[in-house]
């Protein structure tokens, strides 16, 4: 064999070594890393990927047919209004204007759907004359006028209570008069 060749089986051997060290000490430290892992923590693994794969397969939707699905539908519905209505609209504040100026002036400005505009006699009058009782009914319970006018239920907002509705109408009636 000639020095080159005996130089180069030299080098060749020291770099498997090399390697055959590096593999052993990383088998090593993943022992290591391995040992300190608790059979609780695979378990609360296990669960989560469980949890997330279940998530991931669950059907977008559902099919509903017959009697059993108009009742699951209006079940949902109502559950639904339910939590709607669970919450307060606006912090819970009683001030018209306020309530106003945060739903009610996008139809009542303009006079969207038919609305009456705020502070416009002509279109109020009829309105006014039928009583603020009825006028807050209308509001609470919605609208839908024989010349095409649509008020939607607490003004689209289900969130707001009955006397949110009733202060914001005896507010608009006010800017009227």
């Amino acid at each position: 064999m000639s020095k080159s060749d005996q130089t180069f089986l030299r080098h060749f051997s020291m770099l498997i070594a090399g390697l055959v060290l590096l593999a052993l000490a990383l088998i090593g430290l993943a022992m290591f890393i391995y040992s300190r892992h608790t059979i609780s923590q695979d378990a609360a693994l296990e669960t989560n990927a469980d949890a997330a794969a279940s998530a991931r397969i669950a059907p977008v939707g559902a099919v509903y047919a017959g009697d059993t699905g108009r009742a699951a539908m209006q079940a949902a519905k109502e559950a639904a209004a339910k939590a709607a209505a669970a919450q307060v609209a606006y912090g819970g504040t009683t001030d018209g204007k306020s309530i106003y100026d945060n739903l009610c002036h996008t139809c009542h400005t303009a006079g969207v759907a038919g609305a009456p505009k705020l502070g416009d006699k002509a279109m109020w009058s009829a309105r006014i004359a039928q009583g603020i009782d009825t006028l807050i009914k209308h509001a609470t319970e919605g609208y839908k006028g024989p010349d095409g006018n649509f008020m939607p239920p607490k003004g689209g907002n289900p969130a707001l209570t009955d006397e949110q509705v009733a202060n914001t109408v005896k507010w608009m009636v006010s800017q009227v008069k």
